[in-house]
């Protein structure tokens, strides 16, 4: 009865492995190149590269529990884009788990490795993105977010959540200091919520992370962009960044004058 149950479990675990490397290679002519989704996890793993797809994340998807196994199984795959690692509920202050990010992000040195994790703990995503990563994502959030958080680490950006960072929120976003040099001009013509969303599209951020960034819906956004275009004499959002960076262009061409 246990030999049966071992065997069983064996041929599972095979099955798994080749069903998610196949699931990449039936996508990889999809999108603009390859995402490395890493879990140790079988069922984790399938279901988060299955969920990504569905949700037409645009690149080719390919589901291994370790760096080995994709330098083992790669062959001919496309040229990776981005690595989303599932770290569940390990925490990145782990000796065994800070070495493994650093050494991936060491030898993809120009591959974007996003982290995903069960704990949104400020030390956590400073750990990660001190170990190299280039995106930290909590698992609270819904795929959606997930989605343009992979997407906006694979164009150069970098992903990490807000919530978590509240309390010095004031050290790395000028916007949202009254008395900062930055602050001004944008502050002198819209409320501090608009303000906050049009330095978002300043930095090219789509509406749902900005809505997950700023806890609001994404309704809301759409709304607060619509003002900060009719504000702005703008007709589209692309516009409302070059005029936000005149803003702050003039804004800091005006102190210096004063100063």
């Amino acid at each position: 009865m246990n030999s049966m149950i071992g065997l069983h479990s064996d041929t599972a675990a095979d099955r798994s492995v080749a069903t998610s490397w196949e699931m990449g290679a039936l996508h990889e002519n999809e999108g603009r190149g390859c995402l490395l989704v890493l879990d140790e996890r079988a069922l984790d793993r399938e279901c988060l590269a299955s969920a990504l797809l569905d949700h037409e994340i645009g690149m080719a998807i390919i589901a291994m529990r370790s760096i080995e196994e994709w330098h083992f199984k790669k062959r001919s795959a496309s040229p990776l884009v981005a690595i989303l690692f599932n770290l569940g509920g390990q925490k990145v202050t782990d000796n065994r788990v800070a070495d493994e990010i650093k050494r991936i992000s060491s030898e993809f040195n120009s591959v974007p490795v996003v982290i995903l994790a069960d704990t949104e703990d400020l030390a956590q995503i400073m750990a990660a993105v001190e170990c190299g990563a280039r995106g930290y994502i909590p698992t609270s959030v819904g795929i959606d977010v997930c989605v343009e958080a992979v997407n906006l680490a694979a164009a150069g950006g970098t992903f990490v959540p807000a919530s978590s960072i509240l309390s010095i929120r004031h050290l790395i976003n000028p916007v949202t200091n009254p008395g900062s040099r930055d602050a001004q001009p944008l502050t002198d013509m819209f409320t501090l919520r608009q303000a906050e969303v049009a330095e978002a599209l300043r930095r090219g951020k789509a509406n749902k992370i900005i809505a997950y960034e700023l806890n609001l819906r994404e309704s809301t956004v759409k709304v607060h962009i619509r003002n900060i275009m009719r504000k702005l004499k703008a007709t589209n959002r692309t516009e409302v960044a070059y005029k936000v960076n005149d803003l702050f262009a003039e804004g800091n061409l005006a102190e210096e004058r004063n100063q």
